[in-house]
C-alpha cells in the first residue's frame, strides 16, 4: 500500500553579515532592509535635522533606506540583495552613518 510522504522544501542557505559591527545570519537573497529590520535595527538614516529614518516604500523611491554597505554610502538597502561577510552601517547610533 502507498503511503504518501511530506514533502519537505530544501532549507534556505544561511549567510554571516556584519549590521553596525554586530554579527547577523539571514537567509541568502533578502534584502539588506530585511536583514536590519531581523537583526531589530529599524533605523537606517537620520534626517538633517537628526530624526531617526527607516525604509518606507521598499522599491527604492523613498530613498529612507540608505546605508553604507562595504563603506560605499547611501546605497539602498530595499534593493540590495544580503551577501556573505556585507558590512552594513546604519544611523542607527546618532552621528554614524
Amino acid at each position: 500500500m502507498y503511503t504518501p510522504t511530506a514533502i519537505k522544501p530544501p532549507m534556505p542557505e544561511r549567510i554571516e553579515l556584519f549590521i553596525d559591527g554586530r554579527p547577523a545570519t539571514v537567509d541568502a537573497g533578502v534584502s539588506v532592509a530585511a536583514a536590519i529590520a531581523l537583526a531589530g535595527a529599524m533605523v537606517t538614516r537620520r534626517s538633517v535635522g537628526g530624526a531617526p529614518r527607516a525604509p518606507v516604500c521598499g522599491m527604492g523611491i523613498c530613498q529612507e533606506c540608505r546605508v553604507t554597505i562595504d563603506g560605499r554610502a547611501h546605497r539602498l538597502a530595499c534593493q540590495t540583495p544580503c551577501t556573505p561577510g556585507m558590512r552594513i552601517v546604519t544611523a542607527s547610533v546618532r552621528g554614524a552613518a
